[in-house]
């Protein structure tokens, strides 16, 4: 897959793929936006001491490193599985440079976070443990009430449309503790009527530097 990094608007890398025409993050800032979609609209919502995460398009590991941080500074468990049909190679993942921008010396962690076997639990930090899933969304095996945060980063309805539709919502819900949270930077009406059919209570909420809006569902 043809893939190059580039630098967005907050000096963190973003990743274009040439074969969806699309960044992996928002070149108005990849790190501002998973912070401000994944992080703090997802996961700093959810007071438990244990949470268990999903999240759909694995890419560049941001926003696993992200809450990976989050549980060591919180002091919480965190369990993450992660879904990635087309993993980056060693060449990306070794150049993105979130560790240094985010003012971290977890250079480390970061690089374990991509190296860890895929189809393993694996021990990242005494906090954060991480299972990989190289498979495709519609052929993934989903647990039952089991997640209490969703990050539903694939892209976009535009260029995978497959990935938006109502079994993959329906399944993401009947996977999902009661009362667990499901965020994603799209805003389409489709993708907010779909989350509903499957019976989520969705919400709009204002989106990330360079979008008006984002989604946020509740089991």
């Amino acid at each position: 897959m043809s893939i190059k990094l580039q630098i967005s608007n907050d000096g963190s890398h973003t990743v274009y793929s040439g074969a969806f025409s699309e960044t992996y993050h928002s070149i108005n800032g990849a790190i501002t936006e998973s912070i401000h979609v994944f992080i703090e609209a997802g996961l700093r919502q959810m007071q438990k001491s244990q949470i268990s995460i999903f999240e759909i398009g694995f890419g560049t590991g941001l926003n696993a490193f992200l809450s990976l941080l989050e549980a060591d500074n919180r002091g919480i468990e965190i369990t993450y599985d992660a879904l990635e049909l087309y993993p980056v190679g060693e060449e990306v993942y070794a150049a993105l440079n979130y560790p240094k921008t985010l003012g971290t010396n977890r250079e480390v962690a970061f690089k374990h976070i991509h190296t860890s076997n895929w189809g393993e639990r694996v021990v990242i930090t005494e906090h954060f443990s991480l299972q990989k899933h190289k498979i495709d969304i519609r052929a993934f095996k989903y647990p039952e009430n089991n997640y209490d945060v969703v990050y539903f980063d694939a892209f976009s309805p535009v260029v995978q449309p497959e990935l938006w539709g109502q079994e993959i919502f329906n399944a993401i819900y009947r996977s999902m503790c009661t009362g667990g949270i499901l965020t994603t930077y799209c805003a389409k009406g489709e993708v907010r009527r779909t989350m509903q059919r499957a019976g989520f209570s969705v919400e709009r909420l204002p989106g990330p530097p360079g979008k008006r809006e984002m989604l946020r569902a509740i089991k």
